[in-house]
């Protein structure tokens, strides 16, 4: 009998750790959410601990400090609560968030999970890279781009350098790094921060790209050890597992960085694509859907702070 009684309780720890929890049981010490705000947290379902991912062939464990949002969820966020274009919250895993904001915070952020399924990434020239020279071929890929983003309507893009070099953890096998991005042509708009996580595994990539300002580096950078220890792979789909004969993805690391920013070196599209589309929620303006559109400034919130000049 005692044997059931256990089994039956570890089945219920595993299975319990994905449950979903409204927003009042996330932030039970916060009175603070206004009118506008309480119907948009309502609609979302905050998870902590296991979270399963079968079409990546991983799971997701997510700490205390941090709270995980479905894909589902993920788009009423980047483009309900944040107001970035629909394409913005394709192919999404889900989110993960810092358990002390809220999405409609100001000063939230948070970074939108992805898995490609690539194949096994080569890490031999993560030591050999000169990511100075990388660095400057992204650049001037971006500046022939920006020629036809211009024609298009939209605002051009500055790689202004490298907000955290390019780094690989070899004991994780995750490579990270972040940009300084600046759109438009007013130098006084505040920087936009690109910060790419990649964790390898058997078969493809996880990516976390965190959405911020350039301003919130030093909060993100704290986390990024937690952050490329969040992924488990299942049973010999890890990094290690390799071996001869599988899918080998068409790049290695200088091109999985320079993907998606138009460099001539990179493989595929990548995350650069994406931060274009987004309307800078660390700038001025965050949309929010409620029903009709309403538009709120930053500073509408009256917790928060007014936004820059």
């Amino acid at each position: 009998m005692k044997r059931y009684f256990a089994a039956a309780m570890l089945f219920a720890l595993f299975t319990a750790h994905a449950d979903a929890r409204p927003y009042q049981e996330m932030f039970p010490d916060r009175s603070d959410f206004s009118d506008a705000e309480k119907p948009l947290l309502e609609k979302l379902d905050f998870q902590q601990g296991t979270i399963k991912l079968p079409d990546a062939k991983a799971t997701l464990n997510v700490p205390a400090g941090f709270y995980y949002l479905n894909s589902a969820d993920t788009k009423k966020v980047l483009v309900d609560i944040w107001g970035n274009p629909p394409q913005a919250a394709e192919r999404t895993m889900g989110m993960i968030f810092p358990a002390k904001y809220a999405p409609t915070d100001v000063e939230s952020w948070g970074s939108v999970v992805k898995y490609s399924a690539d194949g096994y990434v080569s890490d031999a020239d993560a030591a050999t890279t000169d990511y100075d020279e990388l660095l400057q071929n992204i650049k001037d890929s971006i500046k022939e781009n920006n020629v036809e983003r211009e024609k298009q309507g939209f605002e051009k893009i500055t790689l202004v350098g490298w907000a955290s070099t390019p780094h690989y953890d070899k004991t994780a096998h995750a490579m990270h790094w972040a940009r300084d991005l600046l759109f438009g042509d007013d130098a006084q708009t505040p920087h936009t921060l690109n910060y790419s996580v990649r964790v390898f595994g058997r078969e493809g990539v996880f990516e976390f790209d965190f959405v911020a300002g350039l301003e919130q580096l030093k909060e993100i950078e704290e986390v990024i050890p937690t952050v490329t220890k969040l992924v488990q792979f299942d049973k010999g789909m890890a990094y290690t597992d390799y071996v001869e004969g599988d899918k080998i993805a068409a790049y290695g690391m200088a091109g999985m960085i320079a993907a998606g920013a138009g460099a001539k070196i990179a493989a595929k599209v990548g995350l650069l694509a994406l931060a274009a589309a987004f309307l800078k929620k660390a700038g001025i303006l965050i949309v929010v859907v409620l029903g009709g559109a309403l538009r709120f400034a930053k500073g509408l919130f009256s917790r928060n702070k007014p936004p820059a000049a």
